[in-house]
């Protein structure tokens, strides 16, 4: 089926690919560039900010005349990577939680048309906005977890596993340098298909908050239900992004790099005070640049991967023509077991559930 979006544009709602997926996500996030520009800024630009004064103030408290001292040195880069590491959670946070205002958005504009604005998403975000940043931050602490723990891990077992091939083919060079090539991608590839797996499992808890109004939890173990066999497409997405982010990363840094060399900054050390201040901030500029740019396309993907679950497993496009012909399902009293599911939940589904128990009438008309 097709669901009118304006006189003249249509977007079909059919079971996608991972290559339909990725291109579906490209065009949808061209058509409203400068839209979902400034939706994904925000986070962004105070993360920048923060990140550029914590270097600031890390350099002054630490490094200014510390040179050749180690133990200041230490405790710069404990400093540094602190600080880091608590604005990259803090920025993750707000920008899954962004991401769950925007799902919103983007369902309202499949249902009735209505354009993608900045200030409905971050209206809707606000909404639920404790909601939100409770469950974004056990999707990112979880993720981070479970990240750090799969690349040790995989680390640890292809070096146990390129060992014992050496070993075990020692008499014979080039074959042993062939298996252990083979193992290792074998391993590298299978850690990054457990980490999908997992993450997976993580991927439509802001949608469903926001589109299904369910509560923390349960979205959890919704989204874990609805993310049943979507591992290829999800990483298919993650990968594309991830490519995407760094050729513009590439294309924004080796100028920098060069000019630097040119200036004769020594790229290539740990020492804080050989570096410049000009130059990491620089480097944090346009990471963060490349983040703004390219973060809608993971944003829409992931809409478009959850419309796209429910689609193949619930028949989800019927659900929406029939809201945009029929409108929403009434709201029941909370002693009734209602088998319908509306295609989008009220913005404020306790307060819909509360007055319809509080109704004057019941079954048949009785009081």
């Amino acid at each position: 089926m097709k669901v009118l979006l304006n006189k003249r544009t249509y977007l079909s709602i059919v079971p996608l690919g991972a290559g339909d997926l990725v291109d579906r996500a490209v065009r949808f996030y061209r058509r409203n560039f400068w839209t979902f520009i400034m939706i994904a800024a925000p986070p962004v630009v105070v993360g920048t900010v923060i990140s550029v004064g914590w270097t600031f103030l890390s350099r002054e408290l630490f490094s200014a005349g510390a040179t050749g001292d180690p133990a200041a040195k230490v405790f710069y880069y404990l400093f540094v990577w602190l600080g880091s590491a608590v604005i990259w959670f803090t920025q993750t946070v707000a920008t899954l939680s962004v991401m769950g205002g925007a799902s919103r958005n983007f369902v309202r504009h499949l249902l009735f048309g209505e354009p993608l604005t900045f200030k409905e998403t971050y209206l809707n975000a606000w909404n639920r906005i404790t909601g939100l940043i409770f469950a974004s931050s056990i999707i990112t602490f979880l993720l981070g977890v479970l990240g750090f723990f799969v690349f040790y891990l995989g680390l640890t077992i292809g070096a146990v596993v390129i060992i014992f091939a050496a070993a075990a083919l020692q008499s014979v060079p080039p074959l042993a340098f062939l298996v252990g090539v083979i193992l290792g991608l074998l391993t590298v590839l299978g850690s990054v298909w457990l980490f999908f797996l997992v993450a997976s499992r993580f991927a439509y808890v802001p949608q469903v908050m926001m589109v299904e109004g369910q509560g923390v939890f349960s979205a959890l173990s919704r989204s874990a239900g609805l993310a049943s066999g979507n591992v290829k497409r999800f990483a298919f997405l993650f990968i594309f992004t991830f490519i995407v982010i760094y050729s513009a990363l590439a294309i924004l840094y080796i100028p920098l790099v060069w000019y630097a060399s040119a200036s004769g900054v020594e790229l290539f050390t740990l020492d804080p005070d050989v570096l410049p201040a000009w130059y990491q901030i620089t480097s944090q500029l346009i990471w963060q640049t490349s983040m703004i740019l390219l973060s809608p396309v993971w944003m829409v993907g992931l809409c478009l991967l959850y419309v796209d679950e429910r689609v193949r497993h619930e028949g989800y496009d019927i659900e929406l023509m029939a809201a945009r012909q029929l409108g929403e399902i009434p709201a029941v009293p909370q002693t009734y077991i209602n088998p319908l599911q509306p295609a989008l939940a009220y913005q404020t589904p306790k307060a819909a559930a509360v007055a319809a128990s509080k109704s004057q009438f019941t079954t048949l008309g009785l009081k």
